[in-house]
């Protein structure tokens, strides 16, 4: 089996997959439940996502999900990834962490975006345009600067209980996005997995601009990817049916469908396009046994020098995707976690 380093840190985000015959609050819940689990296996975050108006996704507001996260658990971090911030105002979003800090104190993470609503519909609905993501380096600095009390777009104007308070930021990133992250001097998750080119040259911009600030001394990098393990890797590869098939679906028609289960999609009709799109949905993640997972994330680690991996996984049986997540903590040497008691 392989061995990490005892540094290298491991982590989950959850997207708040609905599937079929399942309906939203069902999937929040589930989210909730998963916390607690991969928080007894020893992973060191947990994160959720946001997205306005996609059928297969509930997580649309996650500092609210965030909240019901960190009451239902005791030792792991928590936080997003991410709020967009083209989709906020800066100093509601700081308000907001603010709050998580003060309830959770020392277990909150604030990782932020630049995307904004996918189509013009759902701009229109927020109140947002696509060239607002243009603005996230701008925003950024606001938002940082309502908890250092350093702002100067408003004046007079103070964001409570924000200010003063330490909530690590990070910056979720593709291309561009990396060069943000240096230049405010900010951790930054960056992925896929599949996309190694582009990836390493992503993580070589960041490294090579970046700027020591207040809120980290040195570059910090989280490579997130999907990862899928089980006793076989036929299996393993089977888990990602689901995720596929709704990728596909929605290449083609519009509209990201909850999770079906594999037994379905084997049964599907697919246009030679739908095939083309789940095919490519179905390659290049890292799946397989645990001694292929342990084995790909070790050299994933050692090609980025990420030190920290964040894991999104998505499938369509709910006990499977925890059996493929209680196989990866035992592939990398996670500890598990003692639970503590809930506060009163």
């Amino acid at each position: 089996m392989s061995t990490f380093p005892g540094d290298v840190r491991f982590s989950v985000l959850d997207r708040s997959r609905t599937r079929e015959g399942e309906d939203a609050p069902q999937a929040l819940r589930d989210t909730v439940r998963l916390a607690q689990e991969v928080e007894a296996l020893g992973y060191h975050r947990f994160w959720v996502s946001e997205h306005h108006s996609v059928p297969g996704v509930a997580g649309s507001a996650p500092t609210v999900l965030a909240a019901a996260v960190a009451a239902a658990t005791t030792g792991i971090r928590v936080g997003t990834g991410g709020v967009m911030l083209p989709n906020h105002q800066p100093m509601v979003v700081a308000e907001q962490f603010g709050v998580l800090e003060a309830l959770f104190p020392g277990r909150i993470d604030m990782g932020v975006g630049r995307s904004v609503g996918f189509t013009d519909g759902i701009r229109r609905a927020l109140g947002r345009d696509k060239d607002d993501a243009d603005r996230f380096g701008e925003q950024l600095g606001e938002l940082l600067g309502w908890f250092t009390g350093d702002q100067t777009a408003h004046p007079q104007v103070h964001a409570r209980p924000a200010e003063g308070l330490r909530v690590p930021p990070f910056v979720l990133a593709t291309g561009e996005g990396a060069s943000i992250a240096a230049a405010a001097g900010l951790p930054l998750v960056i992925g896929d997995l599949r996309g190694r080119d582009r990836l390493l040259a992503a993580v070589e911009t960041y490294r090579s601009g970046f700027r020591p600030s207040s809120w980290s001394a040195e570059p910090y990098v989280v490579i997130a990817g999907t990862v899928a393990v089980a006793e076989t890797e036929a299996e393993a590869r089977r888990l990602l049916m689901p995720e596929a098939w709704s990728l596909a679906h929605s290449r083609t028609r519009g509209v990201f469908p909850p999770l079906v289960a594999p037994e379905a999609i084997e049964e599907l009709p697919m246009t030679e396009k739908q095939r083309g799109f789940y095919e490519s949905g179905l390659s290049g993640h890292l799946y397989g046994t645990e001694e292929q997972v342990a084995g790909a994330l070790e050299g994933a680690v050692k090609e980025t020098g990420a030190q920290e991996v964040l894991v999104t996984t998505s499938t369509y049986d709910r006990a499977a995707l925890s059996e493929s997540y209680r196989r990866l903590a035992r592939a990398v040497g996670l500890t598990p976690r003692a639970r503590r008691s809930l506060p009163a």
